[in-house]
Parts: C-alpha cells; sequence; structure tokens
C-alpha cells in the first residue's frame, strides 16, 4: 500500500507551485515626464528542472519499471530444477537393477526425476498464468462531421454576436480569444448551436452524440469486419459533460443490438483526459477476460453545454471546443495480433484532487445570473504543469533508456548533496529517446506552446498536437485520436515506433498511454478507397497540412 503524503509534502508541494505559478516580464517605456516599466505576468507551467520529486520516480519504478516477484521468480526458479531433473535422470542409466536397495535407489531416482519435472511445469504454468495478456489496437476511427456543420473564426463571431445574450466585454473577449487561439477556419459545431434562435434540447444532444457515436463506430466495424451483435465484450464510452438515461453506453448497445452479456460502462464528468482512463479500464477488462475484444468511445457533447453568459472564466471553451468523437478496438486475441497497428506497452494515471486549487481548477458552476458553464481558474497552467512533472517523472523509468536514466539519478544526488551551496540544474531526461510521436491533448496554443517549451520539443514533435488544434479544435478527449490519425496520414508510422499520448483533465488528472507499432502504417491519399482511409479524419485535408502560420 502506498504511503499517504505528510502534510508537510502537500505544504510544500503548494509552495513550490506558487512559486512557479507566474512569470514577470519587465516592459521599459519612455514618457515626456519620466522614465518607467510595465510588469507583465504571464502564467507559464513550471520549470521541470527546479522541482523534480524523487518519491515519483520511485513510484514509477514500483508501478512497472522494475519486474514483480510473481513475474520472475518462477522463470528464474525453473532453469535449475530442469537441471536437477536431467540429472537424476542421468543417474538411471549409471544404476544397475539386481539387489534389493539398488532396486529402491532406482525408483528413488525415478521420482526424484519426476518431482523435478514436476515443480518446474508448476512454475513455468503460474509464469504463463501470471503474465500480463498483450493488448493490441488492431484499429481506430475518428469522426469528421459533413460541410454544413463547418464554421469559420469570423462565422463564430457572427454567431456569437448575434445571439444577443452576450455583452460588449464579453464578445471583444471572444474576439481577442478566437484570434489567438490557434483554430483554423474549418472547424465543426452542431447545428442545436448553429441555428437561430440556438435550439437547447435534450433531443438535439441525443442527436449529436449519436452522429458522432455512430459516425465513427460504424467506420471502424467496416474497416475491421468486426459483427458489433457477437464479436464486442466489452464496450467503455466516456462524455464528460452529458450523461443522459439510458447512458450513452445504452445508446450504442441498442443501435447495434449488442450481445446481452457485453460488459458496458459509461464514464462521465472526467474531461479531456477520459480517453486514456478509459484505455485503462478496457485495459484491466481484457486482461482479466481472455480471449475478448473490446472498444473505446470517446466524445463531448456541445449542445447543451454552452455557456450563454458574460463570465470570463467561462468564455474561454465556447472559443476552442468543437465537435468530434473517436472509436478504438482493443483486442487480447492472437487471431488479432497479426493484423494489429499497436500494442499498449504502458499507462500512467496521475491524480491531483486532494489538493483545493487542483480540484477547483476545472469547475463546472453556475454563474451571477444563473447560467450554468465550466469555469477555468486562473491557476490552471500552474496545476497542469504540476500534474504532468507527476506523470512524466513516474512514467520515465518505464520508458527512458537506462543511460537517460542513470543521467538523471545522478543529477538528483548531486542536487540533493550540493543543497545550500548553490545546487544544480537536475537533468531533464531528452523523451524523444524514447519516443518517436507525441500525441499532447490538444487543449489550446498556450497549453502545446508551454509542454512544447517544458520538455525540450522541437517543431515536428508538436505538430500532429497543432494541426489538429487548427484542423478540429478542442475535441476534448478524442483529440489525442486525431493526432494520431495525423502521424498515419502523413505515413510517419513504422513498426518499432513508440507512441506518447498525454492528456489532460479536470480534477485534476494527467494521463499517459505508450503505444508500439507493430506494423508500417500506409499513409491516406485524398481520395483513395484504401484500407483504412473510411477511419482517418484527415483524409480531404492532409496534404495541406502543416499550415504556414496556426493563425
Amino acid at each position: 500500500m502506498l504511503a499517504r503524503p505528510s502534510r508537510s509534502d502537500s505544504m510544500e508541494a503548494t509552495a513550490v507551485m506558487e512559486r512557479e505559478r507566474l512569470t514577470a516580464e519587465l516592459a521599459f517605456t519612455e514618457t515626456a515626464t519620466e522614465p518607467s516599466f510595465v510588469v507583465k505576468i504571464r502564467r507559464r507551467l513550471p520549470d521541470f528542472a527546479r522541482s523534480v520529486n524523487l518519491k515519483y520516480v520511485r513510484l514509477g519504478l514500483r508501478s512497472g519499471g522494475l519486474p514483480s516477484p510473481s513475474s520472475w521468480v518462477p522463470l528464474a526458479l525453473a532453469p535449475p530444477l530442469l537441471a536437477a531433473a536431467a540429472y537424476s535422470f542421468a543417474r538411471l542409466g549409471l544404476i544397475g537393477v539386481g539387489a534389493a536397495g539398488v532396486e529402491r535407489l532406482h525408483s528413488l531416482d525415478v521420482l526424484t526425476c519426476v518431482a523435478w519435472l514436476a515443480t518446474a511445469a508448476l512454475l513455468l504454468a503460474v509464469y504463463c498464468l501470471k503474465r500480463p495478456r498483450p493488448v493490441y489496437l488492431v484499429e481506430f476511427a475518428c469522426y469528421k462531421p459533413g460541410d454544413e456543420h463547418a464554421i469559420s473564426k469570423d462565422g463564430f463571431l457572427e454567431m456569437t454576436e448575434s445571439t444577443g445574450f452576450f455583452n460588449a466585454e464579453a464578445l471583444e473577449f471572444q474576439t481577442k480569444i478566437t484570434r489567438r487561439s490557434g483554430l483554423g477556419d474549418r472547424t465543426y459545431l452542431p447545428p442545436g448551436i448553429q441555428a437561430r434562435p440556438p435550439r437547447l434540447s435534450m433531443a438535439e444532444a441525443r442527436a449529436e452524440a449519436a452522429a458522432v457515436m455512430f459516425g465513427c463506430l460504424d467506420a471502424l466495424f467496416a474497416a475491421t469486419g468486426v459483427d458489433p451483435r457477437r464479436d464486442v465484450a466489452v464496450l467503455v464510452v466516456n462524455c464528460s459533460l452529458f450523461n443522459p438515461t439510458p447512458s450513452l453506453a445504452s445508446m450504442v448497445v441498442h443501435h447495434y443490438r449488442m450481445r446481452e452479456d457485453v460488459k458496458s460502462f459509461n464514464l462521465g464528468g472526467m474531461g479531456c483526459s477520459a480517453g486514456l482512463f478509459a484505455v485503462d479500464l478496457a485495459r484491466d477488462m481484457l486482461q482479466a477476460n481472455p480471449g475478448c475484444r473490446a472498444v473505446v468511445v470517446s466524445t463531448e457533447n456541445i449542445t447543451l453545454n454552452w455557456y450563454f453568459g458574460n463570465d470570463r472564466s467561462m468564455l474561454l471553451s465556447n472559443c476552442i471546443f468543437r465537435m468530434g468523437g473517436a472509436a478504438a478496438l482493443l483486442s487480447n486475441r492472437r487471431a488479432d495480433a497479426g493484423r494489429a497497428k499497436y500494442r499498449l506497452l504502458h499507462t500512467v494515471r496521475t491524480h491531483k484532487g486532494a489538493a483545493d486549487e487542483c480540484f477547483g481548477c476545472v469547475y463546472q458552476r453556475e454563474d451571477g445570473g444563473g447560467r450554468v458553464g465550466v469555469s477555468l481558474a486562473r491557476e490552471l497552467m500552474a496545476v497542469a504543469g504540476d500534474a504532468l512533472k507527476t506523470n512524466i517523472t513516474t512514467l520515465g523509468p518505464l520508458v527512458l533508456p537506462l543511460s537517460e536514466q542513470l543521467r538523471f539519478l545522478a543529477s538528483l544526488v548531486l542536487r540533493r548533496v550540493l543543497r545550500g551551496r548553490g545546487g544544480a540544474r537536475p537533468y531533464i531526461p531528452d523523451f524523444r529517446r524514447a519516443f518517436e510521436h507525441f500525441c499532447v491533448h490538444a487543449g489550446g496554443r498556450a497549453v502545446l506552446e508551454e509542454v512544447q517549451r517544458s520538455l525540450g520539443l522541437g517543431d515536428g514533435d508538436m505538430e500532429p498536437s497543432k494541426c489538429t488544434l487548427h484542423r478540429f479544435g478542442n475535441t476534448s478527449s478524442s483529440s489525442l485520436w486525431y493526432e494520431l490519425a495525423y502521424a498515419e496520414a502523413k505515413g510517419r508510422v513504422r513498426r518499432g515506433h513508440r507512441v506518447w499520448q498525454i492528456g489532460f483533465g479536470s480534477g485534476f488528472k494527467c494521463n499517459s498511454a505508450v503505444w508500439r507499432a507493430l506494423r508500417d502504417v500506409p499513409p491516406v491519399r485524398a481520395g483513395g478507397v484504401g484500407a483504412g482511409n473510411g477511419c482517418n479524419p484527415w483524409v480531404d485535408s492532409v496534404e495541406t497540412y502543416p499550415p504556414k502560420a496556426y493563425v
């Protein structure tokens, strides 16, 4: 059992977060009377090099960096037992059968040989049963809305003004955010939001959910040949803000007439990181149920969650969230190993909800006028950075080359030795030596830029995330699949490549999933009919990306 963090540790973590929350920039100006300066406060992610906690390194080692005794002890003991059995068997040829004593010795050696072999067979059986079953990603599909749902930035601002719900300050704020958001002119909104007046009803919300979920599921089942009525044993659906009765998972079961013993789960209220929660849950179900297939559906619903008030902390979501969703087929069946695209290697989940500032930084509430919206606190960047720091420190021992781990640990030891004498900056591992592809949740332009700066990633590493934000906007938990689809569409995924998916969400949570490509994924062609083209949303636009500027 993990030890509960002490109050002093919590206070220290809070103090570190407070110190790293703001960065001051000085701008000197000259006036007619006297010189002056302006202090500009910019919120940034923490500097990971100055606040790495060693306990998270130990957590990573315990959670998978070091094999458990149940996995290596049986395998280590089996060879000596087999050698002992072979020795006993060899002795049989040296013992003749004649006298009664010799005959008893002969029988004893036979029993000893059988005992050694039985014990070795038992240990090997325990090893095979305790060994985790491989989980494969056979295929995934992203939903691409029709052109009738498309909206440009100017169209969004015109729609916002025409509603009549926003005052001048709110309109000016949304204009400023939209121009700097990193979204392009071909994102999508549901018809209920674009209608004049808006059609905000359960019927419209259900229609949006059905269009997104069934759209990507139809493409997934067509590409894989899976019959949802008999071949799907586990179903996990995640949607944070729209949770009707019957649930979205029940909508899927009803629409496809799935089997009566399907194990269905509906995850709600878990924010933009819920997609990786769903993958982790599906993996656990596959570990417990051999020979099964699982379907994961990740989406968000906009129709009933549009904010029509003037609170600035709630207006940001209107400017960046857009319509989208994705579905993935996971399997532990050997028959699917040959055609699967990826194998799931690791999942790491970090939950900072025990701290007040983390729990309340993304919060659904009413504003002063009673209008419901999702409020984003000023501390969001600092909270996200703290969660990311914890997550990557835990993930490091699982994925980094040994040389990077040794340099990182040596720098930590040196820093502790030199504490109080100026200290030393810890070595920040180069995650580009562990991964070929990075899929960072497209939560916003500022978030992506700060993650890139903090992890030392290049423009090419962040290209899938920035292009996804530009082309489709923030589609919540499904954005990670749009980003992986972009890398596939460009033909960049090769056998053996490793993919790192990083998701952030309310609570506050940061989750990671690591995949290894099992085969080369061919690029998609505009207007092509190749395998998988129907699952990839970039078919008609991949050749125009990346843009010259993300504006």
